[in-house]
Parts: structure tokens; sequence; C-alpha cells
């Protein structure tokens, strides 16, 4: 890879008229875990909407998040790079003085526009127009702010953020093609249903995932160490329990944030006290019942702005590119959150529907990251990615599933440690049958067969059996850190996390 001084301006690959060029509509929720969209096989839910992207186009089996974690993969996304490269490896300020891909677009002629849930600590650059959640953002009745101050949005987040997108849609200037982030919060934690779908999941018995109770048997401390744990780490606020009733203040805040050890509940009309394995069931069952609910309002609103672009005549002019952040656990390992390079939180879901290039029903199990994302919009809109990207356009497989000397491993590093849930930081690889992976802090490593293990349950980095195998990875990893440009500059002094922007004066709350 180049160094950062070549210059990070798009080179345009032809010139065509602006009507001829495809808008590029791109939802990304926070949080969705792909084995939570029945396109990728979920046991748990079923979302249709979703599924007509991947129906109408194409699904990628293998995308990957660099750097699991919300603001980091949002920098990442805009522009390209790898995290030490972009400056945002933690939750600090992302720099938005850098290129970008909607600075690129912009400049191209795209009309820029994005509504929802940004998180990147500094307003957005390098769009017409923005209008977007102060830092997480709130799920009901939510404040929005742009560049002229902030307003209040009767309502649930998904439903207004969904609106927002369609009026953006009806009101863009219609001789430029657009390239609109429609960003949602869902289904982030604390997991807080519309009513319709809260009612639609409340009682409804989720399957347990295999890995619920791991015992981390064989692996390293960095997993008991964590505390993201669905068992032991949810709060009372995380499970909707209901305080004793006059209690407010500091004093209902601490009562919200216990993580309880027993749990009162009634069931047909009797008080029972749930502790132990029962509560732990319990808990599992409560937790995805909310995430759930929240998934289900995404694809509802998803279903309505596929029927928006259908109405209005942009359906085969537009690129849908649906995603999330990052992946995350829904109880795997006995896990939420996201974090570890393990599969359900390292992968992404990423289905992108182009009815002009991409055969519908296609699937593509090539590795893919989100440093491709930039690279990937330039191209659909006819442009070059500058030569610092660190990522490649995935316009080659979308068309034809097939790509030239594509990549044959991922690298993935996660620096925040202890942060929010104790996971210890780690860097590693991905290839297309084996993972291994080094906890940095606590030198100490962990190493799967994909195909032998897909649960990762089995660590084979003390296996003598498994040396030569251990030492080749070791040897690509080196390699692939290098090609990155990964020289450990944030290791040991990484960037201070920041308290994110809080929206100017109220302006109004909107009727």
């Amino acid at each position: 890879m180049l160094a950062l001084g070549i210059c990070s301006r798009a080179v345009p690959r032809r010139t065509s008229a602006a009507a001829d060029r495809a808008n590029i509509l791109f939802i990304m929720t926070d949080d969705h875990a792909a084995h939570a969209l029945s396109c990728y096989g979920s046991r748990v839910n079923q979302t249709p909407h979703l599924d007509r992207i991947a129906t109408e186009g194409i699904r990628f089996d293998r995308c990957f998040a660099t750097n699991s974690i919300c603001t980091p993969s949002r920098a990442t996304i805009l522009t390209g790079k790898y995290s030490h490269m972009n400056g945002t490896p933690v939750f600090n300020r992302f720099d938005g003085s850098q290129p970008t891909v909607a600075k690129m677009l912009h400049a191209a002629g795209y009309y820029t526009a994005v509504v929802g849930k940004w998180h990147l600590g500094s307003d957005p650059t390098g769009f017409d127009y923005w209008n977007i959640l102060p830092g997480q953002g709130r799920y009901v009745d939510p404040i929005f702010y742009d560049k002229d101050g902030s307003e209040v949005y009767p309502g649930y987040a998904t439903d207004v953020i969904t609106d927002l997108t369609i009026e953006v849609l009806k009101n863009r200037p219609k001789d430029r093609p657009f390239f609109l982030l429609s960003h949602h919060k869902a289904p982030h934690r604390q997991w807080t249903p519309d009513d319709k779908n809260r009612r639609l999941f409340a009682g409804r018995r989720i399957p347990e995932p295999p890995t619920l109770w791991d015992d981390y048997r064989g692996r390293t401390d960095a997993l008991r160490e964590q505390q993201q744990s669905v068992f032991n780490d949810l709060t009372r606020r995380d499970l909707k329990l209901k305080p004793p009733r006059g209690m407010e203040g500091q004093e209902l805040q601490k009562w919200l944030g216990v993580k309880p050890a027993e749990v009162e509940i009634e069931i047909d009309g009797q008080v029972r006290t749930l502790r132990g394995d029962e509560l732990k069931r319990w808990k599992y069952q409560r937790y995805m019942q909310d995430y759930l609910a929240c998934v289900q309002s995404v694809d509802v609103n998803v279903g309505r702005l596929l029927d928006w672009l259908e109405v209005n005549g942009l359906r085969e002019n537009t690129v849908v590119v649906y995603t999330s952040d990052q992946g995350f656990f829904l109880g795997d390992h006995g896990m939420y959150d996201k974090r570890f390079m393990y599969e359900e939180s390292l992968r992404m879901p990423l289905l992108v529907r182009w009815p002009a290039a991409v055969r519908p029903g296609s699937v593509t199990d090539a590795l893919t990251i989100n440093c491709d994302f930039a690279p990937t919009f330039l191209e659909i809109a006819g442009l070059q990615a500058p030569p610092d990207m660190q990522g490649r356009s995935l316009v080659p497989l979308m068309k034809s599933g097939l790509a030239s000397d594509w990549r044959g491993a991922i690298y993935y590093r996660y620096y925040h440690d202890p942060g929010d849930h104790n996971t210890r930081a780690h860097y590693g690889i991905r290839t297309r049958t084996h993972k291994l992976i080094y906890f940095w802090t606590k030198d100490r490593w962990e190493c799967y067969d994909l195909v032998k293990d897909p649960d990762e349950l089995r660590n084979i980095y003390e296996d003598p059996a498994a040396r030569a195998t251990v030492e080749a990875l070791k040897q690509e990893l080196l390699r692939l850190k290098r090609e990155v440009q990964d020289d450990d500059r944030y290791a040991d002094s990484l960037p201070a996390d920041s308290s994110y922007v809080q929206p100017p004066p109220l302006k109004k709350t909107k009727q």
C-alpha cells in the first residue's frame, strides 16, 4: 500500500450524463448480526423485505469488519482505510477534514446526503444535506440535528429515519444522481422496540444458539475476562425490569444499572423468583425478544423504501446496499455485543441490488471487508479509487462473481482495551479455512480450523498436529500487517475517547 501522502482524489473512469449514472442508497443498521436475517439462514427470525434485496441482487457471505466496533467501522467505510490509517481506532473523534467517499462523489456531481445515525463525534463533511442523531440518539421521540440546530421528531426512530430518507428523495435535485446514507440506530442496545413489534415477539420462544453455554475450555483468559455475558452482564435496564413504585433520580439510575442475580416475574398470575440456570435462560429470551423486535421494524421500513423507489420510477437506476457496521453476538459463546474476532462479531451482512449489473439471486463467498465499500461506491459512479484506499471495489464480484487475484485472507485489529466490556485488544487474520488471533496485551494466541470447527470451540494453537498450519498463518499475518502498514503506532498510545457532539439548541418540536 502507498503512504498517506498520495493524492486522495477519485479519478474519473469515463464521462456520462448525470441521468445515466446510478444512484446509490446505502442503508446501514447498528449491530445487526448476519445470522438475524433469514436470507443468511436465521434460526430466530424472518426478514422478508431485507431478503428481497438478496433475492433481487447479490448476497455476500463472507464480508467482515476490520475493527468490530461502531465508530471505527463507520470511519473505515467512509475512507476505505483501516483504523490506523484514518485515525479512528477507538471511540475518538473522526477527523472530517480527510478525504472521504462522500466528498469524492460530491466533487463528481452527486447529490450527497446522510440521515440518521452518524456516531463519529464530529459533524458530517462532504454532504449537501445532513440531519443526524446526536451520539447514540434515542429510540423514542428522537432528537435530530443539522447545521441550523435540532428538532424533536415524535415517533419511533426507525420510522422517523425512513420518513426523513423519503423526504430527502422527494426533495433532491432531479438533475443529479444521489448518494444517500440512511443509517439506523436499531438494533443497538438498549434494544427498545416499537409497540407493535414488541407485542409480536413478547412471549415468543427463541431457539438457543449451540454455543450459548460455552464454558471457554481451551481458550485464552480473554474470553473469561470479558464483561458482555448474557448470563452475568445484562442490567435491569437491558431486561426492561420495572423499578419499585416512586423510585426516581439517582436512586432509579443506580437500580436500573444493577446486574441482577435473581429476578421476580409474574407467570400465570403468580410471582416467581428466577435464579440459576432458569434465570440465565430467561435473560437470553428477554434479550432476544427485544433485539429481534428492533430488527423487525428495520425490515418493515426497508420494505417501505424499496416500495417507494419502485412506485417513483427509481428502482432500475438505483443501487440499494444494505449492511450493518459490524456483526453481533446473539447469545453465541454466551455473549451479546461485538468487538471480538469470533465469527458472529466479525461477520457483517452485505446485500446489494443493482438491476443494471447484478444477476438476481447471486451469492459470493469471496473474502470482503468494509474497506471495500468506498472503492465500490466510486466504481459504481464511474470513478477510480485513489491509490491510498486500502480496499478493493466489489463491482467485479457483483457482475460475475469473480475477480482476478482476489485476497485469500483478511486482517483484523481491535484496540479498545479494556473498553466498556473488558474486551482484550487483539489482532489476527481470517483465511477461507482458518483463523489466527493474537491478544497482544496478554501475549496469548488462539487458532481455529473453521472447516472442522465452525463454532470456534477448539483452540488448536498448542496442538502439535497444527504446528505447521500455525506457523504458516503467523507468516501470513506478518505479511498482511506489513501490507496494510500497521506499524503498531496506536498499540502504545491510543487517541483519547471523546464525548460525542451534543446537538445545537432546540429549534422546535416537529409537529
